[in-house]
């Protein structure tokens, strides 16, 4: 039965308003005991699917299905408490829905969330739940999980179903989920990730890609330098590498052209035929998506293909990169649209490593700058995610 009330909406402006309808879960499980939400891009039966628009919720209607991976939890036993709001269309990273309101950051009240699992990076960073799920297409839970101080994941591309929820960009969605700690989020990952058909070696090679992060602040590399020292005693010397092809620029645009063709594919027909009001920054993307070009597509895709060859070299079956998560803590709430671009512009480069690559990705809340939280980041060869996790569960024990 869900428990989602008025109280958990108000608290962190991290649910949907949605009313409240029953939602069975099994007696006992692995995740017996655990509460968990979900991202509005997800069908749960009895609630409606909105991705953060109004309109589409509208259309849509009450669901009449859960998706495969909401109810793996519920099979497990865990809780379901309600969906959570997010970024319009998940088309952002700021987390701040123009109709819906900004989730709260539950570890610094004064600075974004992140999107655009927003209001599931929130909820859980207030403790509403143990559990949420997000997604994560360019960095959407990467980033509230950096900005709220949690444990967050994009699994490898395809790990994990995205059956019976609303795309963005197919050939880059992830499904992710957050939590506050790591033995918590290796209860989900057991559910959710079962086992690596070829998992990582007990002893792996750290690499730290040196392009990568230069990328972070003065403060930030500042704030993460005792930290990495850490993740070093426990797995070995991280050896410097560099693994850019030509330059970050180029990346961060092919990213952006891929992304761009495929959401304006997934949603250019909704857009048009019924002129929803978007907010000011999602209607922009979607205005520069619907005029890429084929041309650029096709040279995004084959600078993609050679990136996942590539990073397949740089890694082989036992190479695992260390690198900054986020280039800083969260911006300020009070910064402008364009600072919050900005910001948003120089993360994707670093985002884009493991999703152009199809890679796992876990990001520990292991530092803090400014008095906010600061996440360093696990990157795998494909497939290694339970893996990833098992090396966060080392470093938890370790006291890392």
């Amino acid at each position: 039965m869900s428990r989602h009330t008025d109280a958990l909406w108000d608290s962190a402006h991290a649910f949907m308003p949605y009313p409240a309808s029953p939602v069975d879960h099994a007696a006992t499980g692995p995740l017996s005991g655990l509460s968990f939400a979900v991202k509005d891009i997800y069908h749960v039966k009895g609630y409606p699917t909105s991705g953060g628009q109004p309109m589409l919720m509208a259309l849509g209607g009450v669901q009449d299905r859960t998706a495969p991976v909401v109810q793996s939890l519920l099979d497990a036993g865990a809780r379901f408490v309600g969906k959570t709001v997010t970024d319009e269309l998940a088309f952002s990273m700021n987390g701040q829905n123009a109709h819906f309101g900004a989730p709260i950051n539950g570890a610094v009240a004064e600075r974004i969330s992140g999107g655009s699992s927003s209001g599931s990076a929130s909820a859980v960073s207030h403790r509403l739940c143990d559990v949420a799920l997000g997604s994560d297409t360019g960095g959407s839970v990467r980033a509230p999980a950096n900005h709220c101080g949690l444990v967050g994941m994009r699994p490898s591309h395809g790990r994990i179903s995205l059956q019976d929820t609303m795309a963005l960009s197919p050939s880059l969605d992830t499904c992710g989920w957050f939590a506050r700690d790591v033995p918590t989020f290796a209860r989900v990952a057991q559910v959710l990730l079962g086992q690596d058909a070829r998992p990582l070696p007990g002893q792996v090679r750290l690499l730290a890609p040196t392009d990568m992060w230069s990328l972070a602040t003065p403060g930030a590399l500042k704030a993460l330098k005792p930290v990495r020292h850490k993740v070093e005693q426990c797995l070995g010397k991280a050896k410097p590498v560099r693994i850019m092809l030509g330059d970050l620029d180029s990346m961060y645009w092919h990213f952006r052209a891929i992304q761009g063709r495929e959401a304006w594919d997934v949603h250019g027909a909704f857009l048009q035929r019924f002129r929803p009001v978007l907010g000011a920054a999602v209607a922009q993307r979607f205005d520069w998506s619907s005029q890429v070009s084929d041309a650029q597509v096709a040279k995004a895709r084959a600078f993609r293909d050679r990136w996942r060859q590539h990073m397949q070299q740089v890694l082989g079956h036992d190479g695992v990169l260390l690198m900054p998560t986020m280039p800083d803590v969260a911006p300020w709430i009070r910064q402008t649209d364009a600072e919050l671009e900005d910001y948003r512009n120089r993360a994707t480069s670093l985002l884009c490593v493991a999703g152009m690559a199809g890679l796992p990705q876990i990001t520990l809340p292991m530092a803090s700058h400014q008095g906010a939280p600061l996440g360093i980041s696990l990157v795998g060869p494909a497939g290694s995610d339970r893996s990833l996790v098992q090396l966060a569960e080392h470093l938890h024990s370790a006291g890392a």
